[in-house]
């Protein structure tokens, strides 16, 4: 399957894991918001293939960051799939407004509600793909009930809240875990991982569809620091 093809799908069709190359999401939290339409046409002609979206709340993680009106802003200057993390509290109050606003991808944390599943259903019911995700601190295992719910699982290998963080090598042994949980459920969900990524510590991440980068993607020259992380999977 192409990433194209991934991104046409219906909200309700599973999509197989990656083949080809890691897919791409560039995290805007690192972008220049002064001029954040024009970074996003830029992501895209450099070939990204999704643009993350980073909401943080001031609660769950201690940064504060954007809402959905920001993502009803950029979602008609791109064509591009909008893969919206909630790192907030509560976030069952909060995926209307940014079903609305136009995401395609709405992932939010185990730790986050005591209405997981109830949360991850009400997202597709809204016709966006659900996803979960955790932080480092906590088990694979946290996960793997909601698994049958989801089209995406995020695995967090800096400690959400800021960007930048240097990559914390332990989490790739549950990246592993998550895999194989997901192989014997025979669940066809996308692996995206989120922290430090760059060149160099994609190698240790074949068991993952998507990457999440962010100073890796904006410190460097847009299309080749993509073309680098997508080359990683290619040449292993």
């Amino acid at each position: 399957m192409t990433p194209t093809q991934q991104q046409t799908s219906s909200p309700s069709v599973r999509k197989l894991p990656t083949k080809g190359p890691f897919l791409i999401a560039p995290s805007i939290l690192s972008a220049d918001f002064a001029k954040l339409g024009e970074e996003i046409a830029f992501l895209e002609r450099a070939g990204a293939d999704w643009i993350h979206v980073d909401v943080m709340d001031g609660h769950f993680v201690p940064n504060l960051t954007i809402g959905a009106p920001v993502v009803k802003a950029i979602r008609p200057i791109t064509r591009l799939p909008l893969d919206v993390h909630l790192m907030v509290e509560k976030p069952e109050r909060l995926i209307a407004d940014f079903a609305k606003a136009g995401a395609d991808y709405l992932t939010i944390h185990v730790e986050s509600t005591r209405e997981v599943e109830e949360t991850l259903k009400k997202i597709r019911e809204l016709g966006v793909k659900p996803g979960i995700s955790l932080r480092p601190r906590t088990s694979a295992e946290s996960v793997f009930a909601f698994l049958k719910y989801v089209d995406l699982v995020l695995v967090m290998t800096v400690e959400p809240g800021f960007g930048g963080q240097a990559f914390m090598h332990e989490q790739v042994t549950k990246i592993a875990q998550i895999r194989q949980e997901l192989l014997r459920q025979n669940i066809s969900a996308l692996i995206e991982i989120d922290g430090g990524v760059t060149d160099q510590t994609a190698r240790t991440l074949m068991d993952a569809d998507i990457l999440v980068a962010g100073s890796f993607i904006f410190k460097h020259d847009y299309r080749s620091a993509i073309k680098a992380l997508k080359d990683v999977k290619c040449s292993n």
